[in-house]
């Protein structure tokens, strides 16, 4: 069965660093644009990054700031995504999924246009 496994998750002060990993399983990630989601509770899931096929687009959303940064490596056949700066608000579980297409998909669309979910790893930011 075809899934994505994410790790990297724990608990952190604020202000401090993670990076997450996406690793597949059954299948390689090099054909697929990769998205990196995040879901608190009692809130909706929500798009965080994504990265083209091909690595040269990236996408962030506006809450990002630029402190985080998405990158992928097709040797190793894994997806990161470094959080620098991480607030409180930033606590969730966060998960990866490959899109429909080489170019990321919307993230309005996750349900859709993303596949391969994995159970998540839990990132939480306290003091």
């Amino acid at each position: 069965q075809r899934q994505l496994v994410e790790s990297g998750g724990e608990l952190v002060q604020p202000g401090g660093s993670l990076r997450l990993s996406c690793v597949p399983s059954g299948f390689r990630l090099d054909g697929y644009s990769i998205g990196w989601f995040r879901q608190a509770p009692g809130k909706e899931r929500e798009g965080v990054s994504c990265i083209s096929r091909r690595g040269d687009r990236q996408n962030y959303a506006d809450f990002v700031q630029g402190r985080f940064t998405i990158s992928r490596d097709n040797e190793k056949n894994t997806a990161y995504l470094q959080m620098t700066s991480l607030r409180p608000e930033d606590t969730a579980v966060y998960y990866c999924a490959v899109g429909v297409t080489q170019r990321c998909p919307p993230f309005k669309d996750w349900r859709r246009e993303y596949f391969y979910w994995g159970q998540g790893t839990q990132v939480t930011v306290s003091s």
